[in-house]
């Protein structure tokens, strides 16, 4: 008996920490879980500047092209009104 426990006592400990890292896995997959699922909800901050700066060059190109449309159309208009020098 004791030789077979002697035996048996090296194939335990090499199955011991794979049983131990399953456990671990097992216990820590909610917290893993849990901030995956915070992550994807929050906003980084990064985030938020790429964004605002995505927002604002946007903004900036609406107004860039709306200030040319309003001088074309000031140019046309002066044009229209018999001036010589519109530009």
């Amino acid at each position: 008996m004791k030789m077979k426990l002697i035996l048996a006592a090296p194939v335990l400990l090499l199955a011991l920490p794979g049983c131990v890292r399953t456990v671990a896995s097992v216990v820590t997959a909610p917290v893993r879980a849990t901030g995956k699922v915070i992550d994807w909800t929050t906003t980084s901050q990064e985030e938020a500047d790429r964004n605002y700066g995505r927002k604002m060059r946007k903004q900036e190109a609406r107004e860039g092209r709306e200030m040319k449309r309003q001088a074309k159309e000031r140019r046309r208009q002066c044009r229209e009104a018999g001036y010589r020098d519109c530009d």
